[in-house]
Order: C-alpha cells, then structure tokens, then sequence
C-alpha cells in the first residue's frame, strides 16, 4: 500500500490516495475539520447532578431573598386573620403583631392574660400548631411559623438560657454529665445553643413529652 499524500494547498479537504482492492489507485477525501474537533466545541444537554429534576414548587437556598420574605409575611398575615377570629369567638382581648425573624414568620398575641399560654406553654403550643396548620391550609406548604403569647416564650428563653449557663458550669466543674427536665423542642433548641457555644456537647434523650436535655463535658 502506498503512504498517505496530503495536499497542503487546501485547508479544508485533503486527498488521500490507497490501493483499491481492485489495485488501482483511489482518491480518498478526509474532512479535517471532522477529525480535528475540540472538546469544548461539542455540547452536551444540562443535566441535574443528582438525577432528579428541581421541583419548582419547593423553596431553596437560590430563591431571590425578597421572594422569600413575601412568603414569610404571607403566612405571618394567614395566622395572624386565623388568631383574630379565634379571639373574637373566646371573646378574648389582645393585639397581634406579625414581623419574620431567623428565616421565619412569627406571631405575638399581646395581652395581660396568661390563659392562652395554659400550663407550661401547652395551649401556646396547642396554638401554634394550630396556626401552622391554617397557613398550611391556605397555601399548600408546611410552615415553620413561631407563636408567642403575652411574652411567654421571650420569658422562657431568659431562664432557660440561665438554666442552661448553669449546667454547663457544673459540667466543667465536676466533669459529668448532667441531665435537665422534660422540655419541649423549642426549649431544647435554646439550651442546646448555649451548650455549642459554651464548647460543650449536648443531646436529646427519651421520648415526648419526657424529652430533656442531656449536657455532656
């Protein structure tokens, strides 16, 4: 077989001449620009890393902030019409005030009684999950939305910050660990920030409503 001439004349098209199997000599034209592709000049269809395509519908962190901020004072105004009428029906007095903090909507009824807040926070909390369930209700998402009522969790997070200080100073003082009462995922939450930024660990053991909080060295 003979070697391989390619013209120089023409960029583009280079004849190539080869031994038939007839034995006579064939032209044969190789495209250069065929056999000279870069890899960045081909193109390839996005493709979601994980597989899954994004669901518009669900909130993620590339979401404009002012969008979400729309969406928080939306669920604020929800709880807030629900709160309203649930006062006017239990001929209740007290004034509600709506504002977002910590990526989330809140909630406060200001009044002088305590009787929404019920034993240990239990009707504030029945509240609250009644509120959440509204705002469900009305725009298809679950919320995170926090409820206070005559300054009961504003209070609480006072001493349980306090209670928390406490027992990390035992901790370090006398190197075990110590367990704190029953409290609910709110009061948890609090104590197990002081503890972190105390440097000292903490975890959650047993089940609701006996959860507590146990600090460790």
């Amino acid at each position: 077989m003979k070697g391989m001439n390619v013209s120089e004349n023409d960029s583009n098209v280079a004849p190539e001449t080869e031994l038939s199997p007839t034995g006579e000599d064939v032209d044969v034209v190789v495209d250069e620009k065929a056999t000279d592709l870069d890899s960045d000049d081909i193109e390839t269809p996005d493709e979601d890393v994980d597989g899954d395509d994004l669901d518009d519908d669900e909130e993620s962190s590339e979401r404009p902030r002012s969008n979400k901020m729309q969406i928080l004072d939306e669920e604020g105004d929800i709880a807030a019409d629900y709160l309203e009428e649930l006062l006017d029906i239990a001929d209740l007095d007290g004034d509600i005030d709506t504002y977002t903090e910590g990526g989330r909507a809140h909630v406060a009824i200001m009044t002088d009684s305590t009787l929404l807040v019920g034993r240990d926070g239990d009707v504030l909390e029945a509240l609250q999950e009644l509120s959440r369930l509204a705002v469900m209700t009305e725009t298809g998402k679950r919320s995170r939305l926090m409820l206070d009522v005559a300054g009961h969790r504003d209070r609480r997070r006072r001493e349980l910050t306090d209670l928390a200080t406490d027992a990390v100073t035992e901790v370090k003082t006398s190197g075990e660990s110590v367990r704190l009462s029953p409290m609910n995922p709110f009061e948890r939450k609090i104590v197990h920030d002081v503890v972190a930024a105390a440097g000292l660990s903490s975890e959650s053991e047993g089940e609701e409503p006996q959860r507590c909080v146990v600090v460790m060295p």
